[in-house]
């Protein structure tokens, strides 16, 4: 099985029916997908498949045959961030982190087919995605402050005493 991941090529050694996600994680060390309910319904391990959000659990290799796909780590880097990226740690998006991946590559999908979409269309891309910490509240309105063209290039961020990432300037 032959598959681009993150712009890389790779052969992979899985047998067909190995799962996209175990592929990714275990043989290519890439671990930005979670491994969550592993039937498809947390979308934790959701990633693109050219270009379409995709449950990576779900998906054998067999099917991604020469596929390009794009995780979390392929959107792009702790010191040059994809806005998607910025908007949820600007807006508290994040908290433990664990679905953020997923969540994240199904907001860039949404905007890549709907650059403006509503709330209601944001709440039903991202309606089989499970958070258990943010209420999703701040997910939306991270996706909504990206769909405006809101920059986040050198948002200074600094750290209340609790560790949470605080805008300069915001009461914490």
């Amino acid at each position: 099985m032959k598959i681009t991941v993150n712009g890389a090529e790779h052969e992979l050694a899985s047998p067909p029916l190995t799962s996209l996600l175990n592929a990714l994680r275990d043989e290519l060390n890439v671990t930005g997908p979670k491994v969550g309910c592993q039937g498809g319904n947390c979308g934790t391990c959701t990633v693109l498949v050219d270009g379409e959000p995709r449950r990576s659990c779900l998906l054998p290799l067999a099917m991604v045959d020469g596929a390009e796909v794009t995780t979390i780590e392929g959107l792009g880097t702790p010191k040059r961030m994809h806005p998607m990226q910025a908007a949820f740690h600007f807006y508290y998006g994040s908290q433990c982190g664990f679905c953020a991946p997923g969540m994240i590559t199904a907001s860039v999908a949404l905007l890549e087919r709907n650059p403006n979409p509503t709330r209601k269309q944001i709440q039903n891309a991202l309606g089989g995605h499970i958070c258990r910490c943010t209420g999703y509240v701040k997910i939306i309105d991270a996706v909504e402050a990206v769909a405006r063209g809101e920059s986040f290039d050198g948002a200074e961020l600094t750290r209340s005493r609790g560790g949470e990432a605080t805008p300069k300037g915001a009461s914490a």
